[in-house]
């Protein structure tokens, strides 16, 4: 497995829609080792999520920490591939985020509270999980990130945009 280089604000691959993979690219091997270095690229920078277009790839691949079914908070790496999300309902919630292709800034962002995603897994799989909360804004970044989106874009005002050393003296408190 290798760490890759992640891509930053201003590379056109991140304004780029990532094209799906057909069902006989997915186990290949160019992929099973895409997908596996992706999850230790994002383990090694810190990330909660990873999408291909982050690492100069244009697929609609993207892995994520979802929170396990337990109650123990325990995050799950999970695989999506070609992922459809959509709103279980109209509740929103603004909260913070953050992305390692925009390193050391954070602003507040609106989205769905609870979605449903449907995606196939590294297998070819097809799954669904409905999601709320901190996970359901996950993978709703991660996905914007397949068709071109950054979470700047989604920004409501940019009067929480912050550096991350200012957030921690100034904005942590109202995050938690």
């Amino acid at each position: 497995m290798s760490i890759l280089k992640v891509a930053r604000l201003g590379h056109p691959v991140l304004r780029t829609r990532a094209r799906p993979l057909e069902e006989n690219q997915i186990k290949s091997q160019a992929i099973q080792k895409l997908v596996d270095d992706m999850i230790e690229t994002m383990h090694e920078y810190q990330g909660i999520g990873l999408a291909a277009p982050q690492i100069y790839e244009g697929f609609r691949i993207f892995v994520a920490g979802i929170e396990s079914e337990s109650e123990d908070g325990e995050l799950s790496t999970t695989v999506f591939i070609n992922p459809e999300v959509v709103s279980l309902d109209s509740s929103k919630n603004e909260d913070w985020e953050g992305c390692l292709s925009i390193p050391d800034m954070c602003g507040r962002v609106l989205r769905p509270a609870n979605v449903r995603i449907r995606s196939l897994d590294r297998q070819g799989e097809s799954f669904e999980k409905e999601l709320r909360g901190h996970s359901a804004r996950v993978v709703q970044h991660e996905l914007d990130h397949l068709d071109g989106i950054l979470f700047l874009d989604r920004m409501i005002s940019f009067e929480s945009l912050s550096f991350l050393e200012e957030f921690e003296r100034f904005w942590r408190s109202e995050a938690n």
